[in-house]
Order: structure tokens, then C-alpha cells, then sequence
């Protein structure tokens, strides 16, 4: 009888929460004091699953960096390692953080669930859904909590991800021809973690 993994969202307990986040710290301070990846084994097999992952890293409350991966490419922990030392040296709005800065630092971790195709916006719950808009060579990600912060209604969410994302027109989201995919996220930062 093979296991079947549980939905990401709640799949993490609060260990595997604060174990995801020291990766993520310290993935970065290894990079930036010294440009080597951190090395890491992990036996934990939840983290062991494939999933794609953000960081986020916030400084005085305001983006500092973030990046991600949507696709389950290799195990969590190790999408958290690389996506942390992205956010804090390759995210193309943001210099680079500096090993100083670290201390002022709050990570903040997505765990993605798997793309699922959506036929109309009416299936997009806010809040609950992070949305990938794809038409042609253009595509723009919005995680679940962008709603949250923004407090915008599901037309100017979807309007913001096509204009300012993905390089379309504010109205692309309506077009029969543009793919949109949700996804949920299981979102948790060292403030919720200390």
C-alpha cells in the first residue's frame, strides 16, 4: 500500500515550520559570508517531498527580496536553501542583502501545493488561491496573501497580476486564450515561529 501525500496546506507541524525557516537563515548568512551553498542532509520525509517554494524576506515590514520556484523541482528543503539565497542576492527589484542587514531581516516561507487549471476566475478564491496567469511568452505569479495585504477585490488582483506581473493588458485575465492556474500555499514566517 503506498503512502499518499497529505495537501500541502497544514501539511507542516510547527518543527518542521522552524526547521524550514534556520535552513532558510542560514542558507543565506553561509552565502553571503562565504558564496557556498550550505551544505544539508535531512531525514525528515515531508521535507524530503518534492514542492516548490517562495521566501520572502521582509526589512522594517517592506519587501526586501523574494523569489521562488512554482514547480516541484527537488525536495522542500532544498528549494527552501536555494529560493532563500535568490530572495536575498537575485531578486532583480532589490540590491543584494548585505551579511550586516541579516539581523533586520524576517523570512517568510510559501509551500506551494501542485497547478491546477482553471476554465474561469469564478473558481479563484482570494485569500485561500495564489494565481499564475500564462498567455504566450508572458506569465506573472501572485501568492495567496498578496490579496490579503493588498485588500484588492478579485478584478483589480487579477488586473494587477496581468499589467504589473505578467506584462499584459489589464484585461488579458478575461481573454479565452490566457491559461490561469491556482494553487493554494501554506505560508509561515519567524515572527509566527519565535
Amino acid at each position: 500500500m503506498s503512502l499518499v501525500p497529505k495537501p500541502y496546506t497544514d501539511m507542516l507541524n510547527k518543527s518542521q515550520k522552524k526547521n524550514l525557516l534556520e535552513i532558510a537563515r542560514k542558507s543565506i548568512e553561509t552565502y553571503l559570508s562565504s558564496g557556498e551553498k550550505l551544505s544539508l542532509n535531512e531525514s525528515d520525509p515531508v521535507l524530503m517531498q518534492n514542492a516548490g517554494a517562495f521566501v520572502s524576506l521582509h526589512k522594517k515590514k517592506e519587501l526586501r527580496g523574494c523569489i521562488g520556484s512554482l514547480v516541484a523541482t527537488q525536495s522542500l528543503f532544498l528549494s527552501v536553501r536555494d529560493m532563500a539565497i535568490e530572495a536575498a542576492v537575485g531578486d532583480p527589484r532589490f540590491p543584494s542583502v548585505k551579511l550586516s542587514e541579516l539581523p533586520e531581516i524576517e523570512i517568510e516561507i510559501s509551500v506551494l501545493s501542485p497547478m491546477k487549471q482553471v476554465t474561469s476566475s469564478d473558481e479563484i478564491e482570494l485569500g485561500k488561491h495564489g494565481v499564475l496567469i500564462r498567455k504566450g511568452l508572458h506569465s506573472g505569479v501572485f501568492l495567496p496573501q498578496v490579496a490579503v495585504e493588498t485588500g484588492w477585490s478579485k478584478e483589480e488582483f487579477l488586473t494587477n497580476l496581468c499589467v504589473h506581473k505578467a506584462g499584459l493588458s489589464a484585461d488579458a485575465w478575461r481573454d479565452q486564450n490566457t491559461q490561469i492556474y491556482i494553487f493554494s500555499a501554506e505560508v509561515f514566517s519567524e515572527k509566527d515561529n519565535k
